[in-house]
């Protein structure tokens, strides 16, 4: 079964709703040049209530040293850490012992081959935006992403995947998981959990019908 990460969560309503929807991860973004961003002691306060079967992900930017990342992860309480800018597979190895997600961007310089120099648990493959570290909404070529999860242990989707197309991503990528933020927000860090229900039940195979039924 698919793993759904519903990253930018910054409020305890959202990361309920999103758990109650059938969310399998929740992800944190505590790059402060983001307009996500959430204070890693803030987010321990929704960390601490949320189910026990929710995996948490805290998302890092180039955040110091690993020993850093290591540390703002411990105050938040996140059960893995997310590296979302230009971290080496070198500064990746030193968090070894924690669950490490090495998030790449496909632009067009991007070799799948390349995803194999990173001694990760897994890979996030988004598109690239000149100007976004993620959150881009856009779409790449899923053929870069089926190529790159042959290479790797774990493949999580992301870069503008919504209700509307994550039924076909998933058919065509076949990925562990995937990841959506932007796509899913009335406004950025506010979850519209419509379309976090209609995504999930895109995935699952469900319709509003069915899930009367």
């Amino acid at each position: 079964m698919v793993r759904i990460k519903i990253c930018g969560i910054t409020n305890l309503e959202d990361a309920l709703a999103c758990a109650a929807a059938g969310g399998d991860l929740i992800g944190f973004n505590f790059y402060s040049g983001s307009p996500r961003y959430i204070e890693p002691a803030e987010a321990r306060k929704i960390v601490a209530q949320l189910p026990t079967s929710i995996s948490t992900i805290g998302v890092f930017v180039d955040a110091g040293t690993p020993k850093d990342v290591a540390r703002l992860a411990d105050i938040a309480g996140v059960a893995a850490v997310q590296l979302h800018g230009a971290e080496s597979p070198s500064y990746c190895r030193q968090l070894s012992g924690r669950f490490v997600i090495k998030a790449l961007r496909a632009n067009q310089e991007f070799k799948p081959e390349s995803a194999e120099n990173y001694p990760v648990d897994a890979v996030l493959l988004d598109s690239f935006d000149a100007h976004l570290a993620g959150g881009t909404g856009k779409v790449f070529d899923w053929s870069l992403a089926r190529r790159t999860g042959k290479l790797v242990p774990k493949l999580f989707l992301a870069g503008g995947l919504g209700p509307e197309n994550v039924a076909e991503a998933v058919a065509s990528v076949q990925p562990y998981g995937v990841d959506a933020c932007s796509s899913l927000e009335s406004s950025p860090g506010r979850k519209d959990i419509a379309r976090v229900r209609a995504f999930i039940n895109a995935i699952r195979g469900y319709s509003p019908l069915q899930e009367k039924n």
